[in-house]
């Protein structure tokens, strides 16, 4: 697996250094211990020694760790010439898993964009990461953070880093691609209903107050689902900004409306991030609504008529 043309350390040290912290896969469960490959280290094997799995008594060994499953692990020792690494499960802190997490996660999106470029164009992996990857790592911190950055300024980040335009251009093509931020969908629910005089215009003052709060860069759009049922929905690049957003949105729609007698408000389903499953659902059921909307007009229509030729008779 070693000889692999495109397969290699993510970062430029061969080995971690003690007290790194570091994302493991579990390969074996033996009598000492569990073997692991450390993912962000080509795979070199490491070992957790059963002592260093928890903090507790250890009653089943399968309850606190499995084979196949990735695990955040701190360094213990390391000997580089006989190619041994201990590792401690039970000395990691829940900060250290959600650093290590996020580190491996933004390193894994580099590792693959890199992958891609060097099978496309037959270039040894291991090629990139000196000449492109690990230089960014040392300038930078991350070549993530990188990668990010050179989506808006392609120059500053790039200059005096070897590599050809034509692979410049095809790296910046994927870098574009898979990490150009991607809006987040907000949506709520809103029980809204005015029976006093006016009650119709009321309704729409609110609505309009609601959308007015967003702009074009948080754009706030409000759907008639079914009566008395209202859909608030924001799309945002930032979550935190979107929820800002889409409260305030609430807010002004709920003032507006208060300002009218014999109104009600209510928020029948709170703010949340909308999964492409929830946008489906939601498709289904505005379909479904309309359809039924559709059946309700075409009734009146129908008495209309029949009412009509009644006093025609």
């Amino acid at each position: 697996m070693a000889d692999n043309k495109f397969f290699c350390r993510m970062y430029e040290n061969e080995f971690p250094k003690v007290d790194d912290v570091v994302m493991v896969n579990v390969r074996q469960i033996a009598d000492m211990g569990a073997y692991v490959k450390l993912l962000e280290y080509g795979d070199r094997e490491g070992m957790i020694l059963l002592s260093e799995l928890s903090r507790r008594r250890i009653r089943s060994v399968q309850k606190l760790i499995r084979v196949g499953r990735d695990e955040v692990v701190v360094v213990l020792r390391v000997d580089e010439e006989k190619g041994y690494i201990d590792l401690s499960k039970r000395r990691v802190t829940p900060e250290d898993i959600i650093k290590c997490e996020e580190k491996y996660k933004k390193s894994k999106q580099v590792h693959s964009i890199l992958r891609h470029v060097a099978e496309k164009n037959d270039i040894a992996l291991k090629t990139l990461y000196e000449t492109i990857g690990w230089p960014l790592y040392k300038k930078y911190g991350h070549a993530y953070d990188a990668f990010k950055m050179a989506i808006l300024d392609t120059d500053a980040i790039f200059n005096g880093i070897d590599i050809s335009k034509e692979l410049l251009d095809e790296l910046l093509s994927i870098i574009k691609r898979r990490m150009t931020p991607q809006p987040v969908k907000i949506r709520a629910q809103l029980d809204i209903r005015c029976t006093g005089i006016d009650g119709v215009n009321a309704i729409k003052n609110a609505l309009k107050a609601g959308e007015q709060v967003g702009d074009e860069d948080v754009p706030v759009k409000i759907t008639y689902l079914a009566a008395p049922f209202y859909v608030v929905t924001v799309d945002s690049l930032d979550k935190e900004q979107g929820f800002q957003i889409i409260e305030k949105a609430i807010e002004a729609i709920k003032t507006t409306l208060d300002q009218h007698s014999w109104t009600r408000f209510k928020v029948e389903k709170e703010a949340k991030v909308v999964s492409d499953s929830d946008d489906r659902d939601f498709a289904a059921l505005l379909a479904q609504a309309e359809k039924e909307n559709e059946l309700v007009s075409g009734d009146e229509d129908e008495g209309d008529g029949v009412a009509a030729s009644d006093d025609d008779m």
